[in-house]
């Protein structure tokens, strides 16, 4: 996951809505059963999947109240949390 890609991604959510990413995701979890994508095209879809997951957390969290830096420094503690378990 990428800080600056969620950021970025966060503001669209905020300019637009939410639903767009929500089904620009499902497009792209279909797209990952096409049997002719290399494995290389999989990860590549699964990380822009990834940061959108992120994106739609913080911005959950930006609508209960907190701010979009506080929201992005929580997520990211979160995820690296998660990793060096």
């Amino acid at each position: 996951m990428k800080l600056p890609v969620i950021k970025h991604l966060t503001q669209f959510i905020e300019d637009n809505d939410s639903d767009y990413m929500v089904e620009t995701i499902e497009v792209l979890e279909n797209l990952t059963e096409l049997e002719s994508l290399k494995d290389e095209e999989i990860d590549v879809i699964a990380e822009l999947i990834s940061n959108m997951y992120g994106a739609l957390e913080v911005h959950k969290s930006i609508k209960e109240g907190k701010d979009k830096k506080t929201a992005l420094n929580e997520f990211m503690q979160r995820v690296m949390g998660s990793i060096d378990k």
